[in-house]
């Protein structure tokens, strides 16, 4: 009986099952035993569960033809202690119960610890990797280079200089709130990572200070932070009633106020969310003002113009607004001065009108007129339907099916051009066949050495990209094309199926 209030003890000290306490009992009287019969036996003990009682075993496996003398008996033999004896049972010999010297009592010791605290690591991982993304609350434990172990009461969590904020400093006793961002089961045992720099960290915490977020009502977007400077956090609610952003700020600015203590001084922009991504990054940009929004879907870029005296407020210290609200947006955002973007449009005009005096054969005036309808390429010019053409103000049904006439013909030209290119620079015609590849991008590849699948397959979406322009490829679509020509290399990899 007092070995099971050991036991209990123990269990309710580390907070681990009685079982698992006893099942290390069993494995320290074990090893005891085999110490005092000899290591090659399979010594077995068993602590009776009600009363404690200890017992010790020696078990022999029946078998036919012996390969381990200490392990195992021939069936012949067996059955004179049990007639009823079968091949891959046991035959188990009770042996006397030993005195543990000092020694084996020593080492039985080591065994119950080290299996307790494997049990207890177990329970701590199984415990935390379910109270993952949660903010935990703790005692600040030691501090050893900037790197601070945290004691959460009933395991110990590590808080890295990096995931602190800046100009942050802790001692021993500190209280410290943080967010569980990750939860690993290593040799040394399992290991809570804490962060207070992560964007989650911030949406917790405003959940625990706003509770129409913790009901549902209001919903966070998304989060950008500077860890210790400024952060911007997007809010829509479902609920026409409620203001998101008034909801957030809270009477007189007690909860946002109350963030920004935790986060020591960090200032937060509270930003409404919108569907629409140009309306989202212009609230986005606040304090900022802005005259005009310019997306490019396929390369998932804004140009945003701002007005002269707007600019430094726009970009903020360092970029910092900017960069803030691009990573809120998930938009690349470029900020153009009034000026800066009316020199860019003229810039691409004067462009645009150049390629269609070149390839039309056409004066400056038709050029403009057709600039000024939004026509940028001569594609578009070819594909558009005549009586559409013959609607642009001066021009008629025989003027457009000439311009059509010309641009067809101006666009076979080319393709000839590029495909005599592309064959002299030895581009393979498997090149040809990858989405999102043109003739002219082939031709581009070519002239950088680039000429096979294997070629493009080795490249990386950046080098792609700077090889063809970046303003001509998107990122996700440079990965599908590395992607796709490297296809056949898992293709050659695929096993054959033996022929029936």
């Amino acid at each position: 009986m007092e070995l099971l209030q050991v036991a209990d003890a123990v269990a309710r000290e580390k907070d681990i099952e009685r079982d698992e306490v006893l099942e290390a009992m069993e494995q320290a009287m074990q090893k005891a035993g085999r110490a005092k019969y000899g290591y090659e036996h399979d010594i077995r003990a068993v602590i009776d569960r009600k009363t404690g009682e200890t017992k010790l075993f020696r078990y022999l496996l029946v078998v036919d033809q012996i390969e381990d003398e200490y392990t195992q008996i021939l069936l012949k033999a067996a059955k004179k202690s049990n007639p009823e004896a079968a091949v891959g049972e046991f035959i188990i010999d009770e042996l006397p119960p030993i005195d543990l010297g000092r020694i084996a009592a020593q080492s039985a010791k080591q065994v119950i610890v080290q299996k307790v605290r494997e049990a207890e690591r177990r329970r701590q991982f199984l415990e935390y990797k379910d109270r993952l993304s949660e903010i935990v609350n703790g005692v600040v434990k030691r501090v050893e280079y900037g790197n601070v172990t945290v004691d959460l009461g009933r395991a110990e969590a590590i808080l890295r200089r990096d995931e602190s904020l800046p100009r942050e400093h802790f001692k021993n006793g500190d209280r410290v709130r943080a967010y569980i961002y990750d939860v690993r089961e290593e040799q040394r045992g399992p290991q809570i990572f804490l962060s207070r720099t992560h964007p989650i960290f911030m949406a917790k915490l405003f959940a625990q200070e706003v509770p129409e977020i913790y009901d549902g009502i209001i919903e966070i977007k998304s989060v950008a932070r500077d860890p210790g400077s400024r952060a911007k956090i997007a809010v829509v609610s479902n609920d026409s009633s409620i203001d998101p952003v008034g909801a957030c700020v809270g009477m007189r600015g007690s909860r946002v106020q109350a963030v920004v203590g935790e986060l020591q001084g960090e200032k937060i922009d509270i930003i409404p969310w919108s569907h629409d991504p140009a309306t989202f990054v212009v609230n986005a940009l606040a304090p900022a003002e802005v005259a005009k929004v310019v997306l490019d879907e396929d390369s998932h870029r804004m140009d945003v113009v701002v007005p002269d005296e707007q600019l430094s407020l726009a970009i903020g210290r360092r970029g910092q607004n900017v960069r803030l609200a691009s990573m809120l947006t998930g938009w690349d955002i470029d900020i153009l001065t009034e000026q800066e973007e009316a020199a860019r449009r003229q810039e691409e005009l004067k462009v645009r009108t150049t390629l269609f005096i070149e390839a039309l054969s056409v004066d400056d005036v038709i050029a403009h007129l057709l600039v000024s309808e939004g026509f940028s390429r001569v594609e578009q010019i070819a594909d558009t339907h005549a009586d559409d053409l013959a609607e642009i103000e001066g021009f008629d049904l025989e003027v457009a099916s000439e311009l059509q006439q010309r641009a067809r013909a101006w666009l076979l030209e080319k393709a000839a051009q590029l495909e005599n290119r592309r064959r002299e620079l030895g581009v393979s015609d498997d090149v040809l066949t990858l989405a999102h590849i043109t003739p002219e991008m082939a031709v581009k590849l070519g002239e950088k050495g680039v000429k096979s699948l294997d070629d493009v397959g080795d490249l990386a979406g950046d080098e792609l990209r700077e090889i063809l322009g970046e303003d001509e490829i998107s990122e996700t679509r440079a990965n599908e094309v590395i992607m796709a020509a490297r296809a056949h290399w898992f293709a050659d990899e695929a096993p054959q199926e033996d022929p029936v």
